[in-house]
């Protein structure tokens, strides 16, 4: 059981904000509490690092309102990825304090902003068009409690431009890097540093990327030794590899 949703229930309780009976309904409802369209996992941040997070895509605005709202009363720091503004609306309305990060295409709420990681993530795009994968990686690492630092635009059509900040990238602790394309960018960065690089394809590109398929399937081939692959365009999921890396 969370010890900090039972600090908060009995401090409501002592306040006179909540009954104890309404307490202990809410005691009932841990480790998980059924909404009916979902069931939230409130001891995710026990077991995992980070509490749960929500995929905004094909939830309707309320769905995510509601399973917001119920994990704001237990976590400090709440996400929702692949969100629509139309998601936010319906957020803020029931959640004080959410922002939406546009280009990322995320709702945060941050009310913990203690820094867990032992050092710098860096997080790179091949191409302007990968940017809002890389957002999504920078918000995730973000609001897990690591220090990022962004380097966009620095793909191997102009390698000098990656080039040029390595001071940057041989001080990271773990790199990022969204590609898309023939998704050759990872390969270069690996063989440049000693630390893990996360490998991201992203869906960018023309018919022959087959969506993403391509880039995949260059970084999983990688002669870089220090390159690991998540999925397509999933930038959430390479920042929280990342920042349990970083807090090792």
């Amino acid at each position: 059981m969370n010890p900090e949703s039972i600090r908060k229930l009995l401090e409501e309780v002592r306040q006179g904000k909540l009954s104890p009976d309404d307490a202990i309904t809410e005691l009932r409802h841990l480790p998980f509490e059924d909404l009916g369209f979902a069931k939230v996992d409130h001891h995710r941040a026990l077991r995992a690092g980070m509490p749960e997070v929500i995929f905004g895509s094909g939830k309707t605005p309320a769905q995510v309102a509601g399973i917001f709202k119920r994990l704001a009363r237990h976590a400090r720091n709440v996400l929702a990825t692949r969100a629509s503004k139309e998601q936010f609306s319906a957020v803020k309305k029931v959640v004080p304090g959410v922002r939406f990060e546009k280009d990322a295409r995320a709702i945060v709420l941050r009310r913990d902003p203690a820094q867990y990681g032992k050092g710098v993530i860096t997080v790179v795009s091949a191409g302007t068009s990968d940017i809002p994968v890389a957002e999504e990686a920078v918000v995730t690492a973000e609001l897990m409690g690591n220090k990022v630092k962004r380097l966009y635009d620095v793909g191997v059509a102009g390698i000098h431009r990656l080039l040029s900040h390595g001071r940057a990238i041989s001080q990271s602790r773990v790199i990022i890097v969204c590609a898309g394309m023939e998704g050759a960018l990872p390969s270069v960065v690996g063989g440049l540093v000693g630390v893990p690089v996360i490998a991201v394809p992203t869906s960018v590109g023309y018919g022959a990327s087959f969506e993403g398929v391509a880039a995949l399937l260059g970084m999983m081939n990688s002669c870089a030794s220090n390159v690991s692959v998540v999925n397509i365009d999933n930038g959430f999921g390479a920042g929280y590899v990342a920042s349990l890396i970083n807090r090792l």
